[in-house]
């Protein structure tokens, strides 16, 4: 169990690491433009939906290996 809690982990870290890095970077591609606040809306949204179907499923998963155990 503890080796899929760790494997898990990794891919917490890695969507981390992606989408923080993809915000700001179009933020600071974008400052100063006309189209930033269009653009951070999709951010926003984007990474609202990744939290509810990516995180929700992986939250419920985690907490039934911890049941399992």
């Amino acid at each position: 169990m503890a080796q899929k809690k760790k494997i898990i982990g990794v891919y917490i870290i890695a969507s981390a690491i992606i989408w923080g890095a993809a915000m700001i970077g179009c933020s600071l591609m974008l400052k100063g433009t006309e189209c930033f606040s269009k653009i951070a809306t999709i951010l926003g949204t984007a990474a609202g939906i990744h939290l509810i179907f990516i995180w929700g499923p992986l939250a419920a998963q985690l907490k039934k290996l911890n049941v399992e155990e």
